[in-house]
C-alpha cells in the first residue's frame, strides 16, 4: 500500500501539523453543537405547540448522547489503534480494525433501533416526560430510531478518516450534513406541516447523506485504510482491546445525563427553578467553551498515535507539550473570563436580570478551577491515543462517576448553603481529577522513555 496521508504525521513539522488537524476538528465541533441548536431553535417556534414540543424534544436529549456515545465506544477505541498501526508500518492490520468497526457500528445500531422502538416511552418517562409532552418526545424519538445506523456509522467511521489525517474531509462530513438539516428542517417542519416529525425526519436525512459520504471516501483510493468486504466482520482479538480503549470517551459521554440529572435534582430541592435555571446556562457554558478543546485533543490524536506506533517517542513527547500549553492558555483565558466578565458568557443565554445575577454568582463557583482543566483533557485524551485502555478508562470513572455525582450529595449535608454546596461540587471533583491525572501522566511520560524501540509495552 504506497497511498499516501494527508498530513505526514511522522515527518512534518509538528505546531503546523497540529494546527492544520484541529481547525478543522474545532470547526466540526462548532459546527455539530450549531447542528443541534437550529433544531431546537425551528421546534420551539412551532406556532401554538412549540413550548411543549420543544420540552419533549428535550427529554429525548440523553438517549441520543447515549447513542453517540455507543459510537464512541467502538470508533474512539479503534481509530488510535488504527493508527498506531499506520505508524507500525501495518496498513493490513489497521484495515482489519475499521473493517471489524464498521461490522460493529452496524451491529450496534440495529440493537440500539429495536430497544428504543420497544421501550422508547418508558425511557423517556424516566427521563422526565410528562402527559402534555411525551407524544412529542416519542413523535421526534421513533423517527429518529430509524436513522440511528446512519448515525453511528457517520459518527464512528469518520473517526477513522481523522486518524488518517485528512482533517478537512472529516469536517466536510459534519457540514454537509449540518446545512442540509438547516434547509429541510423549515421545510418539513412548516411548509410540510410535519412539526416534530419533520425536525426528526430532517435530521436522519441529513445524516444519511452524512453517512454516504464517508463510506463512499473509505471505499475509494483517496483513503489510506478501505473497508473491504474480508474484513467486515466481528473478530475478538481485534475489536476486545479496541472497545476496552473506548470505554473511556463512551463513559466520558454517557455519564453527561446522568451527572445533569444529578445537578437539576439536588438544585431544584434545594434552590428551585432559579437554580436550575443558572445550571442550564452553567451546562450550555461548558459545552461551547470545551469545544476547542475537544478539537485540539482530536487534531493531536493522529499525529500521538501515528508517532507512539512508530515508536517516535520525541515526536510524542513534542506533541503533547504543545497541546497541553495550547490547551492550558484556552482553560486559563477561559477561566478569567468566568471570573472577571461573566456576563460575556452568560447573557448569551438569559436576558433575566434575576437570572443573570444569580448565574454570575453560580458560575464563579462552578468554574473556580477551570484554569487548569486543560491539564486534564490534555492527559486523558493522550492516554487513549496511545492505547491506554485501563488508564484512560480510570480517569473517565474518577472526575465523574467516583468524585462528581457523590460530591454533590455529600457537601450539602456539611455546608450550611445548600445551593453552594452543589456548585462546589464541580471545581472540588476537578482538582482532585486533574492532580491524579497529572501525576500518573509524568509517571507514564518518563516511562515512554524506557525503551524507545518497544515504546507500546514500556507505555502498558
Amino acid at each position: 500500500m504506497n497511498k499516501q496521508m494527508s498530513a505526514d504525521l511522522g515527518n512534518g513539522k509538528i505546531g503546523k501539523l497540529l494546527f492544520q488537524l484541529s481547525v478543522p476538528a474545532i470547526a466540526a465541533q462548532i459546527i455539530n453543537v450549531l447542528y443541534n441548536m437550529v433544531d431546537r431553535a425551528y421546534i420551539g417556534h412551532i406556532p401554538d405547540i412549540g413550548t411543549q414540543a420543544l420540552t419533549g424534544v428535550g427529554v429525548t436529549m440523553p438517549v441520543i448522547m447515549a447513542i453517540s456515545a455507543f459510537a464512541a465506544l467502538v470508533a474512539m477505541g479503534s481509530a488510535p489503534r488504527a493508527g498506531i498501526m499506520l505508524g507500525k508500518k501495518d496498513p493490513e492490520s489497521a484495515e482489519k480494525i475499521l473493517g471489524n468497526s464498521f461490522f460493529s457500528l452496524i451491529t450496534v445500531s440495529i440493537i440500539l433501533t429495536a430497544v428504543i422502538l420497544i421501550f422508547g416511552e418508558p425511557i423517556l418517562m424516566i427521563f422526565g416526560a410528562s402527559e402534555n409532552t411525551i407524544g412529542y418526545g416519542l413523535d421526534y424519538l421513533n423517527i429518529y430510531a430509524l436513522g440511528t445506523i446512519f448515525v453511528q456509522i457517520t459518527l464512528g467511521m469518520n473517526a477513522f478518516i481523522s486518524t488518517q489525517g485528512f482533517a478537512k474531509t472529516s469536517m466536510y462530513t459534519v457540514a454537509i450534513g449540518a446545512i442540509i438539516n438547516i434547509i429541510l428542517d423549515p421545510i418539513l417542519i412548516f411548509g410540510f406541516d410535519m412539526g416534530v416529525k419533520g425536525a426528526a425526519l430532517a435530521t436522519i436525512l441529513s445524516q444519511a447523506v452524512s453517512c454516504i459520504w464517508v463510506i463512499r471516501f473509505l471505499i475509494s483510493d483517496k483513503s489510506v485504510l478501505r473497508i473491504k468486504k474480508e474484513n467486515v466482520r466481528f473478530t475478538p482479538k481485534i475489536m476486545l482491546p479496541c472497545i476496552a480503549l473506548g470505554l473511556s470517551p463512551f463513559i466520558m459521554q454517557f455519564t453527561e445525563a446522568v451527572i445533569i440529572v444529578c445537578f437539576n435534582s439536588s438544585l431544584y430541592k434545594y434552590g428551585g427553578d432559579l437554580a436550575v435555571g443558572a445550571m442550564t446556562i452553567l451546562a450550555s457554558i461548558m459545552q461551547f467553551s470545551m469545544l476547542p478543546l475537544q478539537g485540539l485533543t482530536q487534531g493531536a490524536q493522529p499525529i500521538i498515535s501515528y508517532n507512539f506506533g512508530a515508536g517516535n517517542i520525541d515526536r510524542i513527547k513534542k506533541t503533547f507539550k504543545i497541546l497541553v500549553t495550547s490547551c492550558l492558555t484556552y482553560s486559563t483565558l477561559l477561566w478569567a473570563i468566568a471570573m472577571f466578565v461573566p456576563k460575556l458568557f452568560i447573557i448569551i443565554f438569559a436576558n433575566s436580570p434575576e437570572l443573570i445575577d444569580y448565574t454570575v454568582w453560580a458560575v464563579r463557583i462552578y468554574m473556580a478551577t477551570s484554569c487548569i482543566f486543560g491539564i486534564q483533557i490534555a492527559c486523558q485524551q493522550t492516554f487513549i491515543a496511545i492505547g491506554n485502555a485501563k488508564i484512560s478508562m480510570f480517569l473517565a470513572l474518577l472526575r465523574k462517576v467516583f468524585l462528581l455525582i457523590p460530591l454533590i450529595f455529600i457537601l450539602p449535608i456539611f455546608i450550611e448553603d445548600k445551593v453552594f454546596a452543589v456548585f462546589l461540587a464541580e471545581p472540588i471533583a476537578d482538582f482532585i481529577a486533574v492532580s491524579t491525572t497529572a501525576s500518573m501522566f509524568i509517571y507514564t511520560f518518563r516511562k515512554l522513555g524506557v525503551n524507545k524501540e518497544n515504546a507500546i509495552d514500556a507505555a502498558k
